[in-house]
């Protein structure tokens, strides 16, 4: 069903009960996941958010000028980057870590051919530090690299296994799709990524697959076009 994805991972599903930072158990567990599909000959791209360390927006509203918080939240990703990496390469997954900030002697800068070249050379590509720009996501960024990379999907890692009409922990009755259009997305406000990357999936006919990485192998099999998830497409058909 789907050949090359980009994984998008938050940062404060790494850090587990801490209140900040990453807990290794979970980083490991999360890159034997990835091993799974990895070892059934997926190829894979993955950005991680910075959450469980900085968050430029919230640096923001305390008052922290909004450039510099979120090249804060930048560096974020990085660290978050390069701990995938380290946990990737321990378990035998050759990995490379792109970053959209030029800093050579910690990864490579990002460019497109050489990542490009790098799934080409079976290895998992991690990308950084967002679009390289301040006021865009990670989210943003996702939806970028994975058009850039010419993947067939945006794979969003969240805490429930897809998409809802509300918050299913706090609204019992709240309904799970299988299949939504972005047009729903946007008009119903549904919280799956921010607009501006849900416009730049749409426009890019790229779709987004919602699935929960709590359940062992859910990567793998989603992957196959098994198990629970929210597909959003163009079309709900």
């Amino acid at each position: 069903m789907f050949k090359r994805i980009l994984l998008k991972l938050s940062g404060e599903g790494l850090m587990g009960n801490k209140p900040f930072g990453l807990d290794e158990e979970i980083l490991k567990n999360t890159a034997i996941e990835i091993k799974k599909a990895y070892d059934k000959g997926f190829e894979i791209c993955i950005v991680i958010g910075g959450g469980n360390i900085f968050r430029g927006l919230s640096g923001a509203a305390g008052g922290m000028d909004r450039v510099k918080g979120d090249h804060m939240g930048m560096l974020a990703t990085v660290i978050n980057s390069l701990a995938m990496q380290d946990s990737l390469n321990r378990i035998g997954v050759p990995a490379v870590v792109f970053s959209a900030l030029s800093m050579p002697q910690i990864c490579e800068t990002f460019v497109q051919e050489k990542a490009i070249k790098a799934i080409q050379d079976k290895k998992v590509v991690i990308f950084s530090a967002g679009t390289g720009n301040p006021y865009f996501t990670t989210d943003t960024g996702a939806a970028l690299r994975a058009v850039e990379m010419k993947c067939d999907a945006i794979f969003k890692a969240t805490q429930v296994d897809g998409v809802y009409s509300s918050d299913p922990k706090k609204d019992k009755n709240a309904i799970r799709f299988d299949k939504v259009s972005f047009d729903e997305v946007l008009i119903k406000k549904l919280k799956v990524m921010d607009a501006t990357a849900i416009a730049l999936a749409r426009e890019n006919n790229l779709s987004i697959v919602v699935f929960s990485m709590h359940e062992k192998g859910a990567l793998a099999n989603v992957m196959d076009g098994k198990g629970i998830y929210t597909e959003i497409t163009n079309s709900k058909e």
